[in-house]
């Protein structure tokens, strides 16, 4: 596990990759399929499994996915980047041809068992399938297809801005969502420290909200987050001592995009 020491963070933009290339030839590829939802401007995508709330607000836009339970994880995989093509060789029609685009898993697509996997139940089980906001859906596909056969790999994420935690819960309950994570995008592990009580762990509650049965109201509160590849970044402070439930505080450190382990 390595474990950063607090430093500055270096602004990123983050960009959406559309690019040309031929995925076929890449060991680190593999097969799934796609479809979209939400709508023209993905209104319809807002909330979700993960609980980033407004998509539009907390940063993740319109370059978003639900992800099959498959890949979903439970939640583990909530913030994760993908980098999705549409396989042209496989359905020629209603894929553009070496086209790419990256987005971010911040739902989940349900199974439908009622459906065969193969026949509207795209999301069962062992199915790598994405759900993808419409708006990024046709960055790789035709509308009229519906549903492709995709190429995909797991990316760096790149954020602008820090890492985010938003406070909700009562006194003697605290849910942390923390989001807008650059690198892996997805969390491991989380600890909670105020400056009156130890450090202790946090647990996942639900997709990217981590919780806490300590009493910290009152309290100035650092955590200390891992991500999937194990890097560790340390928040000092970042939760002032007058916080309320309902607030979000936006560091000024983030997860470097250099530590990769997919």
């Amino acid at each position: 596990m390595e474990t950063r020491s607090c430093k500055p963070w270096c602004s990123l933009k983050f960009v959406v990759a559309v690019a040309c290339f031929a995925p076929a030839a890449a060991a680190d590829w593999s097969k799934g399929s796609a479809t979209f939802y939400g709508g023209s401007d993905a209104s319809g995508t807002m909330g979700g499994a993960c609980g980033y709330g407004n998509l539009y607000w907390s940063g993740y836009g319109t370059r978003t996915a639900a992800l099959s339970s498959a890949l979903f994880g439970d939640g583990a995989s909530c913030g994760q980047c993908y980098q999705v093509a549409c396989d042209h060789e496989s359905e020629a029609q209603w894929c553009l041809p070496g086209k790419s685009v990256t987005v971010t898993a911040t739902n989940l697509c349900p199974p439908d068992y009622s459906k065969p996997s193969n026949d509207g139940g795209w999301c069962n089980p062992p199915r790598a399938h994405f759900d993808m906001a419409q708006p990024a859906w046709l960055h790789i596909g035709i509308y009229k297809g519906g549903i492709v056969p995709v190429l995909y790999q797991r990316v760096a994420c790149v954020k602008q801005g820090g890492v985010r935690f938003t406070m909700a819960g009562l006194e003697h309950f605290q849910l942390v969502l923390i989001s807008n994570v650059a690198g892996t995008g997805s969390i491991k592990a989380v600890w909670v420290k105020g400056t009156g009580t130890d450090r202790m762990p946090m647990s996942r509650n639900w997709g990217a909200n981590w919780q806490s049965l300590s009493a910290l109201v009152g309290q100035a509160l650092t955590f200390g987050v891992t991500d999937t590849a194990g890097q560790t970044v340390v928040f000092p402070n970042v939760v002032p001592a007058w916080w309320r439930f309902g607030q979000a505080f936006t560091s000024n450190l983030q997860f470097s995009t250099s530590v990769q382990s997919f």
